[in-house]
């Protein structure tokens, strides 16, 4: 019986780099709200080295302590890592590339099992939306 491990890390090719994109992502990309979190994702042609790409933003308009902020977003990020396998989003990256951002719309820090049910929240609602746009495409 083999053992199959699962990879938790987040590594910078995982993260949404460039103006541009993230210009493009928040122009013409589509959004939902799952609390603490209103998501915004765009799917492109692009291909890369990795299907899905994540940005993660605490505004300083809803938190405004440094300290708090930075919490958040380690929040965040360790709530995406230990729950991005549950995302379906194609596996491998010839069909394409997803970009996704997740902005903070708590006006308070959050504690650990919020973030984390909001992320998987989140998860299942942008994993049901792309099985939606690809059946509507087909």
């Amino acid at each position: 019986m083999a053992l199959i491990m699962k990879r938790f890390g987040f590594t910078k090719k995982e993260r949404i780099t460039g103006e541009k994109r993230i210009e493009a992502l928040f122009a013409q990309g589509a959004s939902f709200m799952s609390y603490p979190f209103r998501v915004v994702y765009l799917e492109t042609a692009q291909n890369g080295a990795m299907p899905l790409s994540i940005l993660i933003s605490i505004p300083k308009k809803r938190i405004k302590s440094a300290v708090d902020r930075n919490r958040m977003k380690r929040l965040a990020r360790e709530a995406y890592r230990l729950n991005k396998h549950l995302f379906l989003y194609r596996e491998s990256a010839e069909n394409g590339h997803l970009d996704v951002a997740f902005i903070c719309v708590a006006d308070k820090q959050c504690d650990y099992a919020t973030v984390e049910k909001g992320m998987r929240k989140a998860m299942g609602e942008l994993n049901h939306r792309i099985e939606e746009n690809s059946a509507e495409n087909n």
